[in-house]
């Protein structure tokens, strides 16, 4: 180019379009640049802003229901209910009161029987310890009842009319039963004690034997 042309508002001319170029190339640079940035922030690239939210790794269930259990552990244990409590041990030592759930208590006769004129009711009863060592109970009337019942009437007890202590403690040893003989005379007893206690009426009639809260199978017998 002529140096005379630069001169004058030519020279002026030519400078300004050296600048616009250069700002031109100035601003595809930077647009490249930015382009170039974003694309590193796409989808397979997360950016700074992006990954910061989840720079915390999400909680697992399973370790939180952990770490909740654990939370539950550490706080003091409550007291076990009477319901879950140990139940009383058993005797471990000869002679001591047996366990009624170590007691059987049966009663054998009067099944169905028929007893005709005088004929006087027979009746068995048992008492075996069933458990580890020889055990005591109390066998006298007041603690082992025999009750004879019609219906809702209350026909006989042994415990009516009981002199002295009614108390009779029996060594039970393991396996080898108590056993105690009954006749009933057909007589009512009564807790007043009368003296001439009527006879009971012919009809059909249940004997039960009862120690504390055993009790006895049914003997349903019958008088003529």
């Amino acid at each position: 180019m002529d140096p005379d042309t630069m001169r004058g508002d030519g020279g002026d001319v030519y400078w300004r379009r050296r600048m616009s170029v250069l700002v031109a190339v100035l601003v595809v640079v930077a647009v490249v640049a930015w382009a170039c940035s974003s694309g590193g922030s796409g989808p397979g690239r997360p950016s700074s802003a992006q990954s910061s939210p989840s720079a915390t790794p999400a909680v697992d269930p399973l370790l939180a229901g952990l770490r909740t259990l654990a939370m539950g552990t550490a706080s003091p244990s409550p007291s076990p209910s009477p319901a879950t409590s140990t139940p009383a041990a058993r005797p471990e030592q000869p002679g001591e009161p047996c366990a009624e759930e170590d007691l059987v208590l049966s009663l054998q006769g009067g099944k169905d029987q028929i007893y005709a004129g005088d004929a006087q009711p027979n009746f068995i009863v048992t008492l075996v310890n069933t458990g580890p060592v020889m055990c005591k109970a109390d066998v006298g009337p007041r603690a082992m009842e025999i009750r004879i019942t019609s219906g809702a009437d209350r026909i006989w007890s042994n415990a009516d009319c009981v002199s002295g202590v009614g108390t009779e403690i029996k060594e039970l040893e393991r396996g080898i039963p108590y056993v105690r003989s009954l006749n009933w005379d057909r007589r009512r007893s009564s807790a007043d004690c009368r003296s001439t206690p009527a006879y009971a009426l012919p009809g059909t009639y249940v004997a039960t034997v009862r120690l504390g809260k055993l009790r006895s199978g049914k003997g349903v017998f019958h008088l003529r």
